[in-house]
Protein backbone atom coordinates (compact mmCIF):
# COMPACT_ATOMS: atom_id res chain seq x y z
CA UNK A 1 0.00 0.00 0.00
CA UNK A 2 2.92 2.25 0.34
CA UNK A 3 4.78 1.45 -2.19
CA UNK A 4 1.54 2.33 -4.22
CA UNK A 5 1.22 5.78 -2.67
CA UNK A 6 5.05 6.41 -2.85
CA UNK A 7 4.58 5.54 -6.82
CA UNK A 8 1.01 7.70 -6.73
CA UNK A 9 2.77 10.19 -6.01
CA UNK A 10 6.00 9.92 -7.74
CA UNK A 11 3.43 9.98 -10.44
CA UNK A 12 1.59 13.39 -9.77
CA UNK A 13 4.81 15.41 -9.12
CA UNK A 14 6.30 13.64 -12.27
CA UNK A 15 3.11 14.97 -14.48
CA UNK A 16 3.34 18.48 -12.72
CA UNK A 17 7.07 18.64 -14.03
CA UNK A 18 6.03 17.51 -17.37
CA UNK A 19 2.77 19.76 -17.41
CA UNK A 20 4.80 22.80 -16.14
CA UNK A 21 7.34 21.87 -19.13
CA UNK A 22 4.87 21.67 -22.02
CA UNK A 23 3.41 25.02 -20.61
CA UNK A 24 6.87 26.81 -20.64
CA UNK A 25 7.70 25.40 -24.12
CA UNK A 26 4.19 25.73 -25.71
CA UNK A 27 3.66 29.25 -24.46
CA UNK A 28 7.05 29.74 -25.40
CA UNK A 29 6.67 28.83 -28.74
CA UNK A 30 3.12 30.16 -29.61
CA UNK A 31 4.02 33.63 -28.70
CA UNK A 32 6.89 33.47 -30.62
CA UNK A 33 5.04 32.93 -33.37
CA UNK A 34 2.74 36.01 -32.43
CA UNK A 35 5.67 38.28 -31.08
CA UNK A 36 7.22 38.17 -34.53
CA UNK A 37 4.17 39.50 -36.27
CA UNK A 38 4.59 42.46 -33.35
CA UNK A 39 8.05 43.64 -34.13
CA UNK A 40 7.50 43.06 -37.78
CA UNK A 41 4.22 45.57 -37.62
CA UNK A 42 6.35 48.01 -35.60
CA UNK A 43 9.31 47.96 -37.52
CA UNK A 44 8.93 47.40 -41.00
CA UNK A 45 5.38 46.57 -42.40
CA UNK A 46 4.25 50.17 -42.81
CA UNK A 47 7.04 50.26 -45.94
CA UNK A 48 5.31 46.92 -47.06
CA UNK A 49 2.07 46.56 -46.88
CA UNK A 50 0.93 49.95 -46.93
CA UNK A 51 0.98 53.18 -49.33
CA UNK A 52 4.11 55.07 -48.52
CA UNK A 53 2.90 58.63 -49.48
CA UNK A 54 1.46 59.17 -45.57
CA UNK A 55 3.82 57.80 -43.00
CA UNK A 56 1.38 58.77 -40.15
CA UNK A 57 -1.82 56.47 -42.37
CA UNK A 58 1.38 53.68 -42.83
CA UNK A 59 2.40 53.70 -38.80
CA UNK A 60 -1.45 53.39 -37.97
CA UNK A 61 -2.80 50.89 -40.45
CA UNK A 62 0.27 49.18 -39.89
CA UNK A 63 -0.02 48.98 -35.90
CA UNK A 64 -4.07 48.04 -36.41
CA UNK A 65 -3.23 45.19 -38.04
CA UNK A 66 -1.71 44.22 -34.67
CA UNK A 67 -4.46 45.32 -32.53
CA UNK A 68 -7.12 43.02 -35.40
CA UNK A 69 -5.63 40.02 -34.23
CA UNK A 70 -7.00 40.63 -30.89
CA UNK A 71 -10.40 41.46 -32.26
CA UNK A 72 -9.97 37.66 -33.18
CA UNK A 73 -8.99 36.72 -29.67
CA UNK A 74 -12.89 37.06 -27.71
CA UNK A 75 -13.91 34.70 -30.41
CA UNK A 76 -11.18 32.37 -30.03
CA UNK A 77 -11.88 32.64 -26.18
CA UNK A 78 -15.47 31.07 -26.86
CA UNK A 79 -14.77 28.54 -29.36
CA UNK A 80 -11.61 27.35 -27.55
CA UNK A 81 -12.50 27.55 -24.39
CA UNK A 82 -15.50 25.61 -25.35
CA UNK A 83 -13.37 22.92 -26.43
CA UNK A 84 -10.84 23.18 -23.45
CA UNK A 85 -13.48 22.32 -20.63
CA UNK A 86 -15.62 19.48 -23.06
CA UNK A 87 -12.44 17.94 -25.00
CA UNK A 88 -9.34 18.56 -22.08
CA UNK A 89 -6.59 21.05 -21.45
CA UNK A 90 -4.25 18.73 -23.91
CA UNK A 91 -6.63 18.42 -27.14
CA UNK A 92 -7.45 22.33 -27.42
CA UNK A 93 -3.69 23.42 -26.45
CA UNK A 94 -2.40 20.76 -28.96
CA UNK A 95 -4.74 22.68 -31.60
CA UNK A 96 -4.22 26.23 -30.60
CA UNK A 97 -0.53 25.34 -31.45
CA UNK A 98 -1.29 24.38 -35.21
CA UNK A 99 -3.22 26.80 -36.34
CA UNK A 100 -0.89 29.73 -34.78
CA UNK A 101 2.33 27.81 -36.43
CA UNK A 102 0.44 27.73 -40.02
CA UNK A 103 -0.74 31.03 -40.01
CA UNK A 104 2.46 32.76 -38.89
CA UNK A 105 4.25 30.56 -41.57
CA UNK A 106 1.61 31.84 -44.61
CA UNK A 107 2.96 35.37 -43.36
CA UNK A 108 6.09 34.96 -44.43
CA UNK A 109 5.23 33.73 -48.02
CA UNK A 110 3.02 36.98 -48.31
CA UNK A 111 3.27 39.74 -51.45
CA UNK A 112 3.38 42.83 -50.68
CA UNK A 113 2.03 46.58 -51.39
CA UNK A 114 4.02 47.45 -54.54
CA UNK A 115 3.45 43.78 -55.73
CA UNK A 116 -0.16 43.25 -55.45
CA UNK A 117 -1.98 46.49 -54.00
CA UNK A 118 -4.55 46.30 -51.16
CA UNK A 119 -4.72 42.41 -51.83
CA UNK A 120 -0.99 42.35 -49.42
CA UNK A 121 -2.54 44.01 -46.47
CA UNK A 122 -6.10 42.03 -46.97
CA UNK A 123 -4.31 38.83 -46.88
CA UNK A 124 -1.59 40.07 -43.78
CA UNK A 125 -5.19 40.94 -42.11
CA UNK A 126 -6.52 37.56 -42.71
CA UNK A 127 -3.89 35.75 -41.45
CA UNK A 128 -3.61 37.80 -38.20
CA UNK A 129 -7.10 37.15 -37.52
CA UNK A 130 -6.32 33.37 -37.37
CA UNK A 131 -3.12 33.99 -35.21
CA UNK A 132 -5.48 36.11 -32.78
CA UNK A 133 -7.99 33.15 -33.00
CA UNK A 134 -5.17 30.36 -32.32
CA UNK A 135 -3.27 32.01 -29.27
CA UNK A 136 -6.74 32.91 -27.19
CA UNK A 137 -6.61 29.37 -26.07
CA UNK A 138 -3.03 29.02 -25.39
CA UNK A 139 -2.57 30.99 -22.01
CA UNK A 140 -6.00 29.96 -20.31
CA UNK A 141 -5.62 26.08 -21.53
CA UNK A 142 -1.94 26.31 -20.16
CA UNK A 143 -2.84 27.85 -16.81
CA UNK A 144 -5.34 25.41 -16.07
CA UNK A 145 -3.48 22.62 -17.08
CA UNK A 146 -0.25 23.58 -15.05
CA UNK A 147 -2.63 25.04 -12.37
CA UNK A 148 -4.36 21.54 -12.13
CA UNK A 149 -1.44 19.16 -12.28
CA UNK A 150 0.39 21.75 -9.57
CA UNK A 151 1.08 20.17 -5.87
CA UNK A 152 -1.09 22.56 -3.01
CA UNK A 153 0.60 25.00 -2.08
CA UNK A 154 2.84 25.53 -5.10
CA UNK A 155 0.14 26.24 -7.05
CA UNK A 156 1.42 30.19 -7.80
CA UNK A 157 5.20 28.91 -8.10
CA UNK A 158 4.24 26.22 -11.14
CA UNK A 159 1.67 28.45 -12.83
CA UNK A 160 4.13 31.36 -13.10
CA UNK A 161 6.21 28.91 -15.72
CA UNK A 162 3.33 29.49 -18.62
CA UNK A 163 4.46 33.16 -18.90
CA UNK A 164 8.02 32.62 -17.84
CA UNK A 165 6.94 31.25 -21.28
CA UNK A 166 5.91 33.73 -22.68
CA UNK A 167 8.35 36.34 -22.16
CA UNK A 168 11.20 33.24 -23.03
CA UNK A 169 8.88 33.73 -26.75
CA UNK A 170 9.33 37.18 -26.95
CA UNK A 171 12.96 36.73 -26.19
CA UNK A 172 13.46 34.47 -29.17
CA UNK A 173 11.33 36.92 -31.41
CA UNK A 174 13.31 39.68 -31.18
CA UNK A 175 16.72 37.57 -31.24
CA UNK A 176 16.08 36.00 -34.40
CA UNK A 177 15.31 39.96 -35.71
CA UNK A 178 18.30 41.09 -34.10
CA UNK A 179 21.08 39.37 -36.17
CA UNK A 180 18.96 39.76 -39.48
CA UNK A 181 19.02 43.18 -38.85
CA UNK A 182 22.29 44.26 -37.74
CA UNK A 183 23.97 41.97 -40.59
CA UNK A 184 21.60 42.96 -43.77
CA UNK A 185 21.63 45.69 -45.33
CA UNK A 186 18.25 47.63 -44.82
CA UNK A 187 17.57 46.91 -48.56
CA UNK A 188 17.72 43.34 -47.99
CA UNK A 189 15.87 42.69 -44.81
CA UNK A 190 12.86 45.17 -46.35
CA UNK A 191 13.24 42.73 -49.44
CA UNK A 192 13.30 39.35 -47.70
CA UNK A 193 15.24 39.21 -45.02
CA UNK A 194 12.34 40.19 -42.63
CA UNK A 195 10.57 36.53 -44.02
CA UNK A 196 12.88 34.02 -42.33
CA UNK A 197 11.44 34.29 -39.24
CA UNK A 198 7.67 33.59 -39.95
CA UNK A 199 8.83 30.57 -41.62
CA UNK A 200 11.09 29.19 -38.98
CA UNK A 201 7.35 28.49 -37.56
CA UNK A 202 7.62 25.26 -39.21
CA UNK A 203 10.82 24.02 -36.89
CA UNK A 204 8.09 25.45 -34.22
CA UNK A 205 5.38 23.26 -34.70
CA UNK A 206 6.93 20.03 -34.86
CA UNK A 207 8.80 21.06 -31.77
CA UNK A 208 5.74 22.04 -30.03
CA UNK A 209 3.54 18.68 -31.22
CA UNK A 210 6.90 16.61 -29.62
CA UNK A 211 6.40 18.00 -26.22
CA UNK A 212 2.90 18.44 -26.14
CA UNK A 213 1.75 15.24 -26.78
CA UNK A 214 3.39 13.65 -23.81
CA UNK A 215 1.17 14.94 -20.95
CA UNK A 216 -1.48 13.48 -19.65
CA UNK A 217 -5.03 15.15 -19.34
CA UNK A 218 -5.31 16.75 -15.73
CA UNK A 219 -6.78 14.89 -12.79
CA UNK A 220 -9.66 17.62 -12.29
CA UNK A 221 -10.43 17.08 -16.00
CA UNK A 222 -10.49 13.67 -16.35
CA UNK A 223 -12.57 13.32 -12.82
CA UNK A 224 -15.24 15.71 -14.62
CA UNK A 225 -15.41 13.28 -17.68
CA UNK A 226 -15.33 9.91 -15.88
CA UNK A 227 -18.39 11.28 -13.27
CA UNK A 228 -20.43 12.90 -16.65
CA UNK A 229 -20.09 16.07 -15.22
CA UNK A 230 -18.64 17.80 -18.17
CA UNK A 231 -20.90 20.40 -19.15
CA UNK A 232 -22.09 20.67 -22.51
CA UNK A 233 -22.23 24.12 -22.16
CA UNK A 234 -19.30 25.82 -20.06
CA UNK A 235 -19.98 29.15 -21.40
CA UNK A 236 -23.56 29.41 -20.71
CA UNK A 237 -22.53 27.94 -16.96
CA UNK A 238 -19.51 30.54 -16.70
CA UNK A 239 -21.63 33.37 -17.82
CA UNK A 240 -24.81 32.22 -15.51
CA UNK A 241 -22.44 31.64 -12.24
CA UNK A 242 -19.08 33.42 -12.53
CA UNK A 243 -19.92 36.76 -14.67
CA UNK A 244 -18.31 39.45 -12.02
CA UNK A 245 -15.71 37.46 -11.42
CA UNK A 246 -15.14 37.34 -15.62
CA UNK A 247 -15.64 40.75 -15.71
CA UNK A 248 -13.04 41.53 -12.91
CA UNK A 249 -10.43 39.10 -15.35
CA UNK A 250 -11.71 41.54 -18.00
CA UNK A 251 -10.01 44.89 -15.62
CA UNK A 252 -7.03 42.95 -14.85
CA UNK A 253 -5.68 41.57 -18.02
CA UNK A 254 -6.41 46.12 -18.88
CA UNK A 255 -2.47 45.40 -17.64
CA UNK A 256 -1.64 44.54 -21.19
CA UNK A 257 -0.82 47.90 -21.78
CA UNK A 258 2.76 47.61 -20.24
CA UNK A 259 4.18 45.38 -22.66
CA UNK A 260 1.80 47.58 -25.60
CA UNK A 261 3.68 50.65 -24.34
CA UNK A 262 6.96 48.95 -24.36
CA UNK A 263 7.19 46.82 -27.29
CA UNK A 264 4.70 47.96 -30.04
CA UNK A 265 4.37 52.32 -29.53
CA UNK A 266 7.17 52.51 -27.99
CA UNK A 267 9.10 50.35 -30.63
CA UNK A 268 7.51 52.90 -33.40
CA UNK A 269 8.03 55.59 -31.01
CA UNK A 270 11.53 55.08 -31.29
CA UNK A 271 12.23 53.61 -34.92
CA UNK A 272 9.94 55.02 -37.35
CA UNK A 273 11.97 58.02 -38.94
CA UNK A 274 8.95 60.57 -39.22
CA UNK A 275 9.03 60.53 -35.05
CA UNK A 276 12.38 61.97 -35.50
CA UNK A 277 13.97 60.06 -32.85
CA UNK A 278 16.43 58.08 -34.61
CA UNK A 279 16.85 54.74 -33.17
CA UNK A 280 18.17 52.11 -35.49
CA UNK A 281 16.09 49.00 -35.27
CA UNK A 282 18.63 46.86 -34.50
CA UNK A 283 19.78 48.88 -30.88
CA UNK A 284 16.33 49.03 -30.22
CA UNK A 285 15.66 45.24 -30.72
CA UNK A 286 17.56 45.48 -27.28
CA UNK A 287 15.50 46.38 -25.17
CA UNK A 288 12.82 44.18 -25.15
CA UNK A 289 15.49 41.67 -25.24
CA UNK A 290 17.02 42.95 -22.23
CA UNK A 291 13.66 43.29 -20.42
CA UNK A 292 12.23 40.10 -20.83
CA UNK A 293 15.65 38.36 -20.14
CA UNK A 294 15.06 39.91 -16.69
CA UNK A 295 11.41 38.76 -16.20
CA UNK A 296 11.89 35.20 -17.02
CA UNK A 297 14.85 35.52 -14.12
CA UNK A 298 11.51 37.27 -11.96
CA UNK A 299 9.08 35.56 -12.65
CA UNK A 300 9.20 31.97 -10.60
CA UNK A 301 10.50 34.49 -7.70
CA UNK A 302 7.15 36.62 -7.65
CA UNK A 303 5.50 33.30 -8.52
CA UNK A 304 6.73 31.74 -5.56
CA UNK A 305 5.96 34.99 -2.98
CA UNK A 306 2.29 34.39 -4.03
CA UNK A 307 2.13 31.27 -2.68
CA UNK A 308 3.17 32.86 0.62
CA UNK A 309 1.19 35.93 0.90
CA UNK A 310 -1.41 35.98 -1.74
CA UNK A 311 -1.90 36.68 -5.00
CA UNK A 312 -4.29 40.25 -5.10
CA UNK A 313 -1.18 42.52 -3.24
CA UNK A 314 1.53 42.10 -5.60
CA UNK A 315 -1.04 42.15 -8.67
CA UNK A 316 -1.52 46.01 -7.08
CA UNK A 317 1.80 46.92 -6.59
CA UNK A 318 3.20 45.91 -9.80
CA UNK A 319 0.07 47.67 -11.90
CA UNK A 320 0.51 51.26 -10.27
CA UNK A 321 4.59 50.73 -10.30
CA UNK A 322 4.45 49.70 -14.06
CA UNK A 323 1.61 52.56 -14.95
CA UNK A 324 4.12 55.10 -13.51
CA UNK A 325 7.13 53.73 -14.76
CA UNK A 326 5.65 54.48 -18.03
CA UNK A 327 6.65 57.40 -17.92
CA UNK A 328 10.17 57.25 -17.55
CA UNK A 329 10.36 55.02 -20.25
CA UNK A 330 8.58 57.39 -22.72
CA UNK A 331 10.61 60.39 -21.75
CA UNK A 332 13.47 58.37 -21.96
CA UNK A 333 13.02 57.60 -25.77
CA UNK A 334 11.89 61.11 -26.25
CA UNK A 335 15.53 62.31 -25.43
CA UNK A 336 17.13 60.10 -27.36
CA UNK A 337 18.89 58.36 -24.43
CA UNK A 338 19.67 54.45 -24.55
CA UNK A 339 21.01 53.39 -21.87
CA UNK A 340 18.26 55.29 -19.27
CA UNK A 341 15.39 53.65 -22.12
CA UNK A 342 16.78 50.18 -21.35
CA UNK A 343 17.03 51.13 -17.66
CA UNK A 344 13.27 52.29 -17.84
CA UNK A 345 12.40 49.13 -19.56
CA UNK A 346 13.88 46.81 -17.32
CA UNK A 347 12.23 48.35 -14.61
CA UNK A 348 8.69 48.89 -16.16
CA UNK A 349 8.37 45.59 -17.71
CA UNK A 350 10.87 43.47 -16.75
CA UNK A 351 10.09 43.22 -12.54
CA UNK A 352 7.39 45.57 -11.34
CA UNK A 353 5.44 44.67 -14.12
CA UNK A 354 5.94 40.96 -13.33
CA UNK A 355 3.84 41.76 -10.29
CA UNK A 356 1.06 41.24 -12.30
CA UNK A 357 2.43 38.88 -15.18
CA UNK A 358 3.40 36.42 -12.83
CA UNK A 359 1.03 35.77 -11.24
CA UNK A 360 -2.40 35.83 -13.39
CA UNK A 361 -1.68 32.49 -14.78
CA UNK A 362 -2.71 31.02 -10.66
CA UNK A 363 -4.92 34.10 -9.88
CA UNK A 364 -7.03 33.87 -13.39
CA UNK A 365 -8.37 30.26 -12.87
CA UNK A 366 -8.44 30.16 -8.84
CA UNK A 367 -11.52 32.06 -9.64
CA UNK A 368 -13.35 29.62 -11.60
CA UNK A 369 -14.70 25.98 -10.76
CA UNK A 370 -12.98 22.79 -13.37
CA UNK A 371 -16.33 23.02 -14.81
CA UNK A 372 -15.65 26.06 -17.03
CA UNK A 373 -12.55 26.80 -16.05
CA UNK A 374 -10.63 27.58 -19.67
CA UNK A 375 -13.43 29.15 -21.08
CA UNK A 376 -14.20 31.48 -18.41
CA UNK A 377 -10.73 32.89 -18.24
CA UNK A 378 -10.35 32.78 -21.73
CA UNK A 379 -13.03 34.72 -22.73
CA UNK A 380 -12.38 37.08 -19.70
CA UNK A 381 -8.95 37.86 -20.09
CA UNK A 382 -9.19 38.23 -24.50
CA UNK A 383 -11.49 40.56 -24.27
CA UNK A 384 -9.38 42.58 -22.11
CA UNK A 385 -6.57 42.30 -23.82
CA UNK A 386 -8.51 43.11 -26.81
CA UNK A 387 -9.07 46.59 -25.31
CA UNK A 388 -5.49 46.92 -24.45
CA UNK A 389 -4.10 45.75 -28.25
CA UNK A 390 -6.17 48.53 -30.34
CA UNK A 391 -3.92 51.24 -28.24
CA UNK A 392 -1.59 51.26 -30.06
CA UNK A 393 -3.67 52.56 -33.29
CA UNK A 394 -4.88 54.85 -30.73
CA UNK A 395 -1.93 56.08 -29.24
CA UNK A 396 -0.23 56.87 -32.90
CA UNK A 397 -3.40 59.14 -33.56
CA UNK A 398 -3.38 60.98 -30.50
CA UNK A 399 0.02 61.28 -30.33
CA UNK A 400 1.23 61.25 -34.25
CA UNK A 401 4.42 62.40 -35.88
CA UNK A 402 5.24 66.18 -34.92
CA UNK A 403 2.74 66.08 -31.73
CA UNK A 404 4.22 67.68 -28.31
CA UNK A 405 4.32 65.85 -25.46
CA UNK A 406 4.37 62.49 -26.09
CA UNK A 407 5.47 60.79 -22.69
CA UNK A 408 2.99 62.64 -20.89
CA UNK A 409 0.19 61.83 -23.13
CA UNK A 410 0.74 58.27 -24.06
CA UNK A 411 2.18 58.09 -19.90
CA UNK A 412 -1.08 59.39 -18.35
CA UNK A 413 -3.57 57.26 -20.20
CA UNK A 414 -1.23 54.00 -19.40
CA UNK A 415 -1.27 55.06 -16.04
CA UNK A 416 -5.19 55.26 -15.93
CA UNK A 417 -5.61 52.05 -16.81
CA UNK A 418 -3.18 50.61 -14.84
CA UNK A 419 -5.65 52.13 -11.77
CA UNK A 420 -8.34 50.35 -13.03
CA UNK A 421 -6.52 47.17 -12.94
CA UNK A 422 -5.03 47.79 -9.86
CA UNK A 423 -8.36 48.23 -8.27
CA UNK A 424 -10.12 44.88 -9.60
CA UNK A 425 -7.63 42.93 -8.18
CA UNK A 426 -8.34 44.15 -5.03
CA UNK A 427 -11.81 43.92 -5.42
CA UNK A 428 -11.22 39.94 -6.21
CA UNK A 429 -11.58 36.81 -3.56
CA UNK A 430 -8.19 35.82 -2.37
CA UNK A 431 -7.82 31.88 -3.18
CA UNK A 432 -4.68 30.71 -2.91
CA UNK A 433 -5.08 29.19 0.16
CA UNK A 434 -8.45 27.41 -1.33
CA UNK A 435 -8.39 23.76 -1.95
CA UNK A 436 -8.29 23.13 -5.98
CA UNK A 437 -12.41 20.96 -5.85
CA UNK A 438 -13.74 24.26 -3.79
CA UNK A 439 -11.92 26.95 -6.34
CA UNK A 440 -15.17 28.84 -7.62
CA UNK A 441 -17.64 28.43 -5.23
CA UNK A 442 -18.09 32.44 -3.65
CA UNK A 443 -18.87 30.73 0.01
CA UNK A 444 -15.15 28.64 -0.18
CA UNK A 445 -13.59 28.73 3.42
CA UNK A 446 -9.90 28.83 2.79
CA UNK A 447 -7.43 26.18 4.65
CA UNK A 448 -5.92 28.25 7.72
CA UNK A 449 -2.88 29.82 7.18
CA UNK A 450 -0.84 27.71 10.05
CA UNK A 451 -2.19 24.38 8.37
CA UNK A 452 -1.87 25.69 4.75
CA UNK A 453 2.05 26.95 5.99
CA UNK A 454 2.36 22.87 6.72
CA UNK A 455 1.01 21.21 3.85
CA UNK A 456 3.20 23.71 2.01
CA UNK A 457 5.99 22.98 3.59
CA UNK A 458 5.67 19.39 3.45
CA UNK A 459 5.15 19.60 -0.40
CA UNK A 460 8.96 21.49 -0.59
CA UNK A 461 10.41 18.86 1.68
CA UNK A 462 8.58 16.03 -0.63
CA UNK A 463 10.27 18.00 -3.78
CA UNK A 464 13.94 18.51 -2.75
CA UNK A 465 13.60 14.58 -1.59
CA UNK A 466 12.55 13.68 -4.86
CA UNK A 467 15.08 15.85 -6.93
CA UNK A 468 18.11 14.35 -4.29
Amino acid sequence: METNTSASAHEHRSQARKATASGWIGSALEYYDFFIYAQAAALIFPQLFFPSGNPKIAIVASLATYGVGYVARPIGAIVLGHWGDTHGRKNVLLLCMFLMGISTMAVGFLPTYHSVGMLAPTLLVILRLIQGFAVAGEISGASSMILEHAPFGRRGYYASFTLQGVQAGQILAAAVFLPLAYFMSESTFNSWGWRIPFLLSAFVLVAGYIIRREVHETPAFAKEEVSGNVPKSPIIEAFRYNWGDMLRVVGCALMNVIPVVATIFGAAYAVQASYGIGFSKSVYLWIPVIGNIVAVLVIPIVGNLSDRIGRRLPIIVGALGAGLLSFGYLYAISIKNVPLAIVMSILMWGIVYQGYNAIFPSFFPELFPTRSRVSAMAIGQNIGTTITALLPALFAYVAPPGSNNIPLTIGTITFGITVIAAVTAWSARENYRVKLSDLGQPNAVPIDKQSYEALRAETMAQAKKAVA
